[in-house]
């Protein structure tokens, strides 16, 4: 198969409606001057938090699942196996998702997707709870599978109606408009990803282990049905004519999907390392809280991305923030206390932010204006995949040699990116040289 030639590749800025599509919900107004004040302008006031809310069930999942079912078998291996099943499932499905969303539009796809993750959790529900006996093991394995498989892409669709949005808006204006809601993205995504695992500690400790599912599905039959109806979904063109071959996704697309797929295998080992270091001290289950303080700052930074200069560009903003990433991760094994290590994640946060918000943003420079859906979501499965290669990388050399040694997972794992990076930056300077606009 002949890849689609880097010239032909469509960026953010080709994504023009060839397709009548509504003026924006406060198209009337004139723009604000804020950079984040805009987002509201060009997607409507209820978007953000709709987007923001609407992806929590999914950052809820795979820890609800682990909790779950460990709470009602007693064995932490058969909750771990639930949780691999959770995100197999979303690494398979997601990219599935997309490329229905590309074809038929977001809106039938995620009220399907919806109604289908509804009937899968709370499958997920009732076979955690019925006597175990030689089939239980298999049967919630199925549904924690298809709970995961069947999670609606809120996140990289949302990032999609974005790169719509702010092309059509147009103007000297629509390449920073699109940094600020890239921007906005990536700490939407690390702050679900933080606060969806303590809601189901919390709920679980207090309450009841099912009832952070339960929530789960009631937020997807609400909050997702809302988001998948929302007026931005008709900015997302529909350029291919009925029984035209779909635009095939260039090789060019795999070193975001690489690069994800390290961001993933950084985030996971990070977590299991964690985890052991933790353990040292006074429990695993603190390791949580300690990522969470990566989490925050790494969301603070991601908002950082809209005031950083346009000509420092994203290939740039690649390879420097990955190479600060890489030199910082060296770090981890230094502290011999709980506090040294909440300083260490601190300033390590600080480059993950803008790494994820650059990378989505090749991802739209590389792919099909038409294949979007496909790119965006191909890029979430890549950090859930990395997520699980990294925990069990990590796991395996802590067991064998200690929390120092896992740590060198993450420290690869950033040097991977800046590579990759270094990759990128090739790749668009041939583009240029073919006249692409990157």
């Amino acid at each position: 198969m002949n890849p689609t030639p880097l010239s032909s590749v469509s960026t953010p800025a080709e994504l023009a409606v060839s397709t009548a599509a509504p003026a924006s919900p406060t198209a009337s107004a004139p723009p604000p001057a804020g950079r984040f004040a805009r987002l509201p302008h060009l997607a409507g006031r209820s978007f953000i938090p709709l987007s923001l809310f609407a992806r929590l069930p999914l950052a809820m999942l795979t820890v609800g699942a682990l909790t779950l079912v460990t709470s009602a078998t007693g064995s932490y291996a058969l909750g771990g196996m639930a949780a691999g099943a959770v995100g197999i499932g979303s690494a398979l499905g997601a990219p599935v998702f997309g490329a229905l969303a590309d074809r038929h539009g977001q809106r039938p796809v995620l009220l399907v997707a919806a109604a289908l993750n509804a009937v899968a959790v709370t499958a997920l529900i009732g076979t955690a709870w019925v006597p175990a006996n030689g089939s239980f093991p298999a049967a919630f394995m199925v549904a924690a599978f298809l709970a995961g498989a069947t999670c609606p892409q809120v996140g990289p669709l949302a990032r999609v109606r974005w790169m719509a949005l702010t092309s059509r808006n147009g103007g000297k204006d629509a390449g920073r408009d699109l940094d600020t809601a890239l921007s906005y993205e990536g700490t939407a995504d690390e702050l679900t990803f933080v606060l969806g695992p303590a809601l189901v500690g919390i709920l679980a400790s207090l309450v009841a282990p099912w009832l952070p599912l339960a929530l789960a599905v009631f937020m997807t039959m609400t909050l997702v049905p809302a988001f998948a109806v929302h007026p931005t979904q008709k900015a997302v063109p529909l350029k291919r004519a009925a029984g035209a071959r779909a635009a095939r996704i260039p090789a060019a697309v795999a070193l975001p999907v690489l690069a994800m797929v390290a961001m993933g295998t950084f985030f996971g080992s990070t977590q299991t390392a964690l985890s052991s270091f933790s353990a040292s001290f006074a429990t695993s289950e603190l390791a949580g809280l300690l990522y969470a303080v990566m989490g925050l700052s790494s969301a603070a930074a991601a908002l950082s991305v809209a005031y950083w200069p346009r000509r420092f560009k994203p290939v740039a903003r690649w390879m420097v923030s990955a190479a600060v990433m890489a030199a910082l991760s060296l770090l981890l094994v230094v502290p011999d206390s709980l506090g040294g290590m909440i300083g260490v994640l601190l300033v390590l946060g600080l480059p993950v932010g803008p790494v994820m918000v650059t990378v989505f943003t090749i991802g739209g420079i590389v792919g099909p204006a038409e294949r979007l859906g496909t790119v965006m979501t191909a890029l979430a499965s890549g950090i859930v995949a990395g997520t699980a290669l990294g925990a069990f990388l990590a796991g395996q050399l802590a067991q064998a040699h200690g929390y120092e040694a896992a740590f060198a997972v993450p420290v690869v794992a950033a040097g991977a990116l800046f590579v990759l990076g270094v990759a990128a930056a090739a790749l668009l300077r041939h583009r240029r040289r073919q006249g692409v606009k990157a």
